[in-house]
Formats: C-alpha cells, sequence, structure tokens
C-alpha cells in the first residue's frame, strides 16, 4: 500500500441499517486511504449511526429516510475536500481499491467508475447480473459510451465537476445518471474492474421499479435536452 495521507479525498456512503458491516468497512477504508474524511448520510432506525460515531465518521441524519436519491446528493454535495469516493457500505465493495481511483483522478480523470459486472460476479444473482449488462448495452448504443456497469455504487469524483452539474435527485436509478451525464458534459472518465464481494445485511433493491427508472433517465439523457442539461 502506498504511504501516503489522503487529505485530499472525502468517503461518502449513505446507510440504512447497516451495523453488521459498518465497522469493518470504516476500518478498511482507514486502513487503506488513511486521513480521508469518512462522511455518512444515515436513515438508520438501529446502531449504525452511533457505531460511525465512536470510529470517528462524519454521520449526517436524514431520518425519517427520504430515499436514495436525496441521501446521495447530500452525500456528494456537502464534503469539500477535492476527491469524492463512493461506496455501498454491505461490504460488497473493495475498499484496498479506493488508492487507485485517488490517483486515476490525481492523474486528470474527472469520474473513475469501478465496474462490478465486466464478468459475472460470484455473489451476484445472475438476473442481476444480466439487467446490469443490459443497462449497460442500452448507454452504449444511445450514447456511445464503453461501460460494463452503470450502476456501480463505487465511483470516484472530482468534487469541481459534481458542482457544475445539476443531476434529478428525487427518482430512483441516480446512479445511472451520475455516470452518463458528466460524460455527456465533456468530462474525462476512465473505468476499472473490481471484484465484488457478498453483502452483509439485506438487500433494499426493488428490482422492477430499479430497471423501470434506469431506462427512463438512459432515454430522457438522449432525447431530452433540458434534461441532459
Amino acid at each position: 500500500m502506498e504511504n501516503r495521507i489522503y487529505s485530499n479525498v472525502t468517503v461518502s456512503m449513505i446507510t440504512m441499517n447497516e451495523e453488521g458491516a459498518i465497522e469493518k468497512v470504516v476500518n478498511d477504508i482507514k486502513k487503506f486511504a488513511p486521513g480521508a474524511e469518512i462522511l455518512i448520510v444515515d436513515s438508520s432506525s438501529d446502531n449504525t449511526p452511533k457505531i460511525a460515531r465512536s470510529l470517528g465518521c462524519t454521520i449526517i441524519r436524514q431520518f425519517p429516510p427520504k430515499g436514495y436519491g436525496p441521501a446521495m446528493d447530500r452525500a456528494l454535495r456537502i464534503p469539500t475536500r477535492e476527491i469524492i469516493i463512493t461506496l455501498d457500505c454491505d461490504d460488497t465493495y473493495p475498499a484496498e481499491k479506493i488508492p487507485e481511483l485517488v490517483s486515476l483522478i490525481e492523474q486528470g480523470y474527472d469520474l473513475v467508475n469501478a465496474s462490478r459486472t465486466y464478468r459475472k460476479p460470484k455473489y451476484m444473482p445472475i438476473s442481476n447480473f444480466l439487467a446490469n449488462r443490459i443497462f449497460a448495452l442500452a448507454t452504449r448504443i444511445m450514447h456511445g459510451i464503453k461501460t460494463t456497469d452503470v450502476h456501480s455504487g463505487m465511483r470516484a469524483y472530482k468534487k469541481n465537476m459534481l458542482d457544475n452539474i445539476n443531476f434529478f435527485v428525487n427518482a430512483t436509478a441516480l446512479p445511472v445518471e451520475l455516470f452518463i451525464k458528466p460524460i455527456l458534459h465533456g468530462y474525462k472518465y476512465k473505468e476499472i474492474n473490481i471484484e465484488y464481494r457478498q453483502r452483509v445485511g439485506e438487500t433494499t433493491l426493488k428490482k422492477w421499479e430499479s430497471a423501470k427508472s434506469t431506462f427512463r433517465r438512459i432515454i430522457k439523457l438522449k432525447f431530452d435536452r433540458e434534461y441532459a442539461k
């Protein structure tokens, strides 16, 4: 591991009842990105915020829950450091990849996407894998963007890029727009491959609603000029 302090990095997560995974995830972040700010937008009814606070995380409470979009918007808008890393707090994403993501942003990329589905992950249902590859194919056909994963929860963003773009947050499938819109605006992106691990805790994914919203965002970004601004 590179011996450095990540004082220019915020790792942002949104959480809802992740008490089974939060301690491991936070400790992994500290191990691989020492000095990074860890910001959590939390809508939990369990001990997640208490555990996170005891580990030195910055906690923003959003309770009662307002949904993924508003929570992620706060997770991306509140940080002031120049690089923002997102990942889910269920231990599915490898914190050891954070240094690579940061390095690529520092090399000049504005957005780095960590693809889970460049191949079939061991711990992802085949239906989820196929859906994600179909979403990626639709993105390539409609927007000319080469990707294998438009729904990844692990990305690196340049803060000033996010500050220059408006996103529609009050709907599901926000990660799709967070990926596609910056590229359509001419920002430089890179995609790397990661291993997707077994989830700790229950999934909250609503598959049918997510699929509809994903296609809706992909299509609107192609044909709705106001939406794509």
